[in-house]
């Protein structure tokens, strides 16, 4: 860019001079939703991923605080200046509630992690971010991810210039196999690196879907046998509705194939933004033979990025975990029985207004998956979903909902939305069903309407 020699014309930049991902309609997706909700204010919203509001109370945050002020002073030993130096200054990067969180993992699902390999983050995209960021050598690094996929993920591996290659979901069994097993051998032949799979096995966002015990020690077999790492993203896995909860992959993990990458956003309280990384691999240092757990790699990147994540909102998250005895599980049993009944009253509701007393479907091309758990539930319909379709449901209908294709990397889910149950009461989700079917009814009675080659996104 030549520098303008006119003092009266302002600096100016252009989008060709910046990094690619800034064009990318991925790196837009999080925000257009956001700005579809403010502009429709009053529109019943089954789009956001939230955690329900009802169990959110100031007057807890600062008990959470004293409570961690307690263990401190009690427990560890500190003084009222040391406690105060912990809290209210720069902290260790790797974060002050390591040690917490190992206990934590072992009451909710049974691993034995040791604190040096656990790394506190600024929520699950840093910690995600951090893992990518030292996986990512050069241009043959390839990351492999479940598809659909959340745009978290293909956005973060977007702003590392990593690309991502699919792999193919199955609404059955959450992943298909077969396919990451000829995704790696497909990336390999073309001279690429796979260095892992991103996958969430327990109710994935977006589409709800999990992966079964056996599919999961097969998943793992194939990891080592494959050289590639799993990077396992769990943030529904305590809300499992009424079946039983499965072991995650990290506690089936005995070749230390898995970085576990969690958050207590869901679970204690999203406005923490408190997450944390599980990477106990060994890393060799060629030059000294000694060897390090791979947090210790990805502290050194950290402390480049965010510096430390808030010890403030560490010691929260701390004190929730010490009331109640690590357990987690206990501590959100209300809201697990909150989310299941939406789950339930959303797939009976749309079971109601799209199929007949017989079970048959009122219009061809109508479906919608069943998870068991979750936050998520799938509605496929014969019509074209896409943007412009979500701004005539807003405007027209006051309803809101998120378009699948913005978790494919290419041509998918252009026929699918994406029902959010988390954040609507039972009279929202009866009133918003209603508003669906309404424009759900809209479209199938035009004539001639195709999918896009492509969504407006």
């Amino acid at each position: 860019m030549e520098p303008s020699t006119d003092p009266r014309t302002p600096f100016e930049l252009s989008t060709d001079t910046l990094h690619p991902s800034l064009t990318d309609p991925v790196l837009s997706s999080m925000n257009l939703l956001n700005e579809v909700a403010h502009r429709f204010p009053d529109a019943i919203s089954f789009a956001p991923g939230r955690p329900c509001e009802d169990f959110f109370a100031v007057e807890d945050i600062h008990r959470h605080l004293r409570t961690f002020c307690r263990y401190l002073t009690e427990e560890r030993g500190l003084t009222t200046a040391q406690m105060d130096r912990t809290l209210c200054q720069y902290g260790p990067t790797n974060g002050i509630i390591q040690e917490l969180v190992a206990r934590n993992l072992a009451a909710d699902e049974g691993m034995d992690v040791d604190p040096a390999t656990v790394v506190m983050t600024v929520g699950f995209q840093e910690a995600l971010f951090l893992v990518l960021r030292a996986l990512r050598t050069d241009e043959r690094d390839v990351l492999l991810a479940v598809e659909p996929a959340y745009v978290g993920l293909t956005g973060a591996a977007r702003l590392l210039d990593l690309p991502v290659r699919p792999v193919a979901g199955a609404a059955a069994t959450g992943v298909d196999l077969d396919d990451l097993v000829a995704q790696v051998r497909r990336a390999r032949a073309a001279g690429l690196r796979p260095r892992a799979c991103y996958l969430v096995p327990d109710f994935a966002n977006p589409s709800g879907a999990g992966i079964g015990l056996a599919d999961r020690h097969r998943l793992l077999a194939l990891a080592d046998e494959h050289d590639i790492l799993l990077l396992e993203d769990n943030p529904y896995g305590l809300f499992h509705g009424h079946r039983e909860r499965l072991p995650t992959l990290k506690a089936l993990d005995r070749a230390r194939r898995v970085i576990y990458l969690g958050s207590f956003a869901k679970t204690v309280l999203p406005g923490a933004r408190v997450g944390y990384a599980v990477a106990d691999q060994p890393v060799r240092d060629p030059a000294t033979g000694r060897t390090a757990p791979l947090a210790a790699h990805l502290s050194k990147i950290k402390s480049m990025l965010t510096v430390n994540t808030s010890p403030i909102a560490q010691a929260v998250v701390g004190g929730k975990l010490i009331e109640h005895g690590f357990d987690l599980a206990d501590a959100n049993a209300r809201a697990r029985e909150r989310y299941a009944r939406n789950l339930d009253q959303v797939l009976d509701g749309l079971a109601r207004r799209f199929r007949s007393s017989a079970g048959a479907p009122h219009t061809a091309g109508i479906e919608w998956n069943t998870p068991t758990g979750g936050f998520f539930v799938v509605l496929t319909v014969p019509f074209t979903v896409d943007d412009d379709l979500l701004e005539h449901s807003a405007r027209r209908y006051g309803v809101l909902w998120t378009p699948m294709c913005h978790f494919y990397s290419g041509a998918g889910g252009d026929r699918q939305l994406r029902l959010s149950v988390s954040l609507v009461t039972e009279d929202e989700i009866e009133e918003g069903l209603d508003r669906l079917a309404a424009l759900v009814a809209e479209r199938c009675s035009r004539p001639g309407d195709r999918p896009a080659a492509r969504s407006t996104r």
